[in-house]
């Protein structure tokens, strides 16, 4: 994105873009100098700025060096084939009669190769490194430098050799291909322009703050966690994600960015997935426990009381996370300032059957057929698989319809701190085996475990959920809110993501609440 320092790719580029063209200008063709004096000023301004725009930034932003692994790695390659062609054309053209139409032809279908491919490929580059000042730039070059290209051609008076028939094909395979890279591009440059603003809105340039991404050492694994806060001093509040295993701190963002200014946010990849996956190949089954979470909780609380000079620290859970939360505050209430539960879980059993209940009376009350419904519950009841669970959740969602996730999916997509090992991992998680292969513990911890009893945290304690969260049942949740005399908060319109479905209002009710400890 807008990351600055030394590209070695942009230099590459340059040397590929002004080498020949320094050749060229020993190399001109005959009349080139009469057509030049006929060029659009306007066409030239464009070109004179796009070159120097291009120039600078091709330099000065390390987004647009080799990643390897990056999910645009393919737009990196696009683009250095793009300058291939590009150094292709110009060897054509040298060994040419070095003529006019020599200069002005076309190279794999792409016309006036010799401005159309540089300019190709610095936008391409432009989305690889996600910089929408190294598209912009580009496009205003590229109306220059393609412009007066094509009014020499005119003047030149240079057309096709092409039969009409031909020209007829080639237009129509041209289209077909053109349309739906069209729409791929344009789609590609929304996201990049919308990961840029999101980016300029995450900017910490205090000089108190902190803004880190990095790899802590807990029980011998390197766990990732990343860093948030416009003043180090300020009290730390630990986020720990849902699943088990579905780590979303690159969605930390939406709501963050409203707490940062009063507190450090720390988001944590725990043991077995996420990008702390990644970076331990060959972690042993047997180690991803719930006990050892508990463990990990506790080694990464001592981390952040010693770097950041605290004695206590703020745990926010959600939904898993709130069963390790919850769990953790309560045995180790002497390192925990307050304990932010978010659709805050109970018991898995007991939340399904408020689910099911209040389903059950709006699909009688509206005259529907039960049968298959009561049924399903049913075969839960004999037999609790996670098949069986399924089933009768899909039934109950017919009544609990789940929030609008499309503005979850768009931040993910154009969050500044997605990481191609965060979309490896979720794509990976589309898969049971992976399930099976780390986290079946956890998965069942979490379906047997029930928080009914821990009655007396010794800390301050607030759930939020969302008034329409029957994941972690919202009932069940106030029933326990209100049995251990701890405040809770129902934002209307939210799901079990209350924090992402509805950020302003989470982030507010956060803090509201920290003011009162």
């Amino acid at each position: 994105m807008i990351h600055f320092g030394f590209s070695y790719v942009g230099l590459i580029y340059l040397i590929m873009l002004f080498v020949p063209n320094g050749i060229w200008a020993k190399n001109r063709p005959q009349g080139y100098e009469e057509d030049a004096k006929r060029e659009s000023k306007i066409l030239l301004a464009f070109e004179r700025t796009g070159e120097v725009l291009l120039t600078c930034l091709a330099l000065i932003f390390k987004d647009t060096n080799i990643r390897p692994g990056s999910w645009w790695l393919g737009w990196l390659i696009l683009s250095f084939a793009a300058m291939v062609l590009y150094e292709i054309y110009w060897i054509r053209y040298f060994r040419s009669s070095k003529t006019l139409p020599d200069m002005y032809s076309s190279i794999a279908g792409f016309p006036v190769a010799g401005a159309s491919m540089p300019v190709i490929a610095f936008f391409f580059l432009g989305i690889y490194a996600s910089n929408i000042f190294l598209i912009i730039a580009s496009v205003i070059m590229g109306i220059g430098h393609i412009g007066i290209h094509i009014q020499h051609r005119k003047i030149a008076g240079i057309t096709s050799k092409k039969s009409k028939a031909l020209k007829i094909v080639l237009a129509v395979i041209q289209v077909m291909v053109a349309i739906p890279v069209f729409i791929i591009v344009v789609i590609s440059v929304f996201l990049v322009a919308k990961r840029n603003i999101n980016y300029l809105s995450c900017i910490i340039s205090t000089s108190t703050g902190i803004d880190e991404q990095t790899y802590v050492d807990i029980h011998g694994t390197q766990q990732f966690i990343s860093i948030r806060g416009k003043d180090k001093t300020n009290p730390v509040i630990l986020f720990l994600h849902g699943g088990p295993m579905t780590p979303d701190g690159f969605l930390s963002y939406t709501y963050a960015n409203d707490l940062i200014d009063d507190y450090t946010f720390v988001c944590w990849d725990q043991r077995g997935c996420g990008r702390t996956y990644f970076a331990n190949p060959g972690i042993a089954k047997d180690t991803i426990s719930f006990d050892q979470a508990l463990m990990d909780v506790e080694e990464m609380v001592d981390y952040l009381c010693d770097r950041f000079g605290q004695d206590k620290i703020i745990i926010m859970g959600h939904s898993y996370g709130t069963i390790l939360g919850a769990r953790y505050v309560y045995e180790h209430p002497r390192k925990v300032a307050a304990y932010i539960g978010v659709g805050q879980f109970i018991n898995a059993k007991k939340s399904l059957d408020t689910e099911y209940e209040d389903a059950l009376a709006l699909a009688k009350a509206a005259g529907d057929d039960t049968t298959y419904m009561e049924l399903a519950y049913k075969d839960y009841m004999e037999d609790p698989s996670v098949y069986n669970h399924d089933q009768i959740v899909s039934y109950c969602r017919t009544y609990h319809p789940e929030q609008d996730s499309s503005d979850i999916y768009l931040a993910a997509a154009t969050s500044p701190y997605l990481a191609t090992d965060d979309v490896r991992w979720h794509f990976k998680m589309a898969f049971p085996e992976v399930v099976q292969e780390v986290g079946i513990e956890l998965v069942f911890t979490s379906n047997i475990i029930d928080l009914s009893s821990q009655t007396d945290y010794k800390v301050p304690v607030y759930f939020i959920s969302g008034a329409n969260d029957w994941t972690c049942s919202y009932v069940l949740m106030a029933e326990y809110a209100d049995r251990i005399g701890a405040d809770y908060l129902l934002i209307e319109g939210a799901g079990h993501a209350v924090q992402t479905d509805k950020p302003h209002e989470f982030s507010h009710a956060v803090k509201e609440f920290l003011k009162t400890i």
